[in-house]
């Protein structure tokens, strides 16, 4: 059985629907991802999953569990980083880690978080002297001292620098490898190509689509390789239709952009050298979630 599970969710604030018919199921020991632009209901959607906001209709289960009609029992079993968290700044760090751990009936040791986390030299810093990077630690330190079965990370490394977000990303995968499964909400690419074992791609309510971070990226129009150059005199339009497995060819300000696979790129070289026509500035990399994302989000509003 799904640790989550999310069916037919909705959800709407003065007549406007911000989730509308959402439904996707989160397996235990994974990532789980939920992508999309602002306003596209990703953060209403997990706060009916921490049971903060209630659905107008569907279900929502954690563990089996309602977590409105349940919620004493979800506390126990879910543990949260909130999109917008603060603590009161005179407040510690073993301040706040005692003060939650009496919360919980059985806690885990707050010491052991701490070492994993690398907090011990910051124990007696007040939070309003944390840097970016140590709030989230902490952050991450509070959502686990319950002993979750499953972590909920709203945005967890906005604002931090590429150095605190990378290593946070660290962080992240040694929870998910303690056994915890885990929620994440990003609007990061990168975050989510490296972290995420499956993405639910939100838009306008709904989930756009629900795979692995490679299985969107094939999926995406782009294929999985772009060719793009500079030819040194045209290229006769009907032999570029021809290119094998070419799913896209542009051309802007003379510049040929071509999204396809490896056979494609071969068969460009070889055209190139048929005609004696030198492509400058070439460049061929791998399609990205970058990609994947823009297309699902964008690209089918035109």
């Amino acid at each position: 059985m799904p640790i989550i599970e999310v069916n037919g969710l909705t959800k709407a604030y003065g007549g406007r629907p911000v989730v509308d018919g959402v439904a996707f199921a989160v397996e235990e020991g994974e990532i789980f991802g939920i992508l999309g632009p602002n306003g596209a209901g990703k953060t209403t959607t997990v706060e009916c999953v921490e049971g903060l906001r209630v659905p107008d209709t569907g279900t929502v289960r954690v563990a089996g569990l309602d977590p409105i009609a349940d919620r004493d029992k979800v506390t126990h079993i879910l543990g949260v980083q909130l999109q917008e968290s603060e603590l009161q700044e005179k407040l510690t760090v073993r301040e706040a880690l005692e003060l939650y751990s009496a919360f919980y009936p059985d806690p885990v040791d707050w010491r052991e978080l701490v070492a994993r986390l690398g907090l011990e030299e910051k124990l007696t810093t007040r939070f309003g002297k944390l840097s970016g990077g140590q709030k989230q630690r902490l952050f991450i330190a509070l959502a686990l001292i319950g002993k979750p079965k499953v972590v909920v990370l709203d945005e967890l490394t906005t604002g931090l620098d590429p150095r605190a977000r990378r290593d946070t990303w660290r962080l992240i995968e040694e929870v998910r490898d303690s056994g915890v499964t885990v929620l994440l909400v990003t609007h990061f690419m990168e975050e989510a190509q490296r972290l995420c074992d499956r993405l639910a791609v939100f838009k306008e309510g709904r989930v756009a689509a629900l795979d692995t971070p490679a299985g969107l990226i094939r999926r995406s129009a782009g294929g999985g390789t772009v060719i793009s150059f500079d030819p040194s005199r045209p290229l006769d339009d009907g032999e570029l239709a021809e290119l094998p497995e070419a799913a896209t060819i542009e051309r802007r300000n003379g510049r040929l952009t071509i999204h396809g696979t490896d056979t494609t790129v071969n068969a460009v070289i070889s055209l190139l050298a048929r005609h004696q026509i030198t492509a400058h500035q070439l460049r061929v990399t791998d399609s990205t979630l970058d990609d994947a994302f823009l297309e699902l989000t964008e690209a089918r509003e035109n």
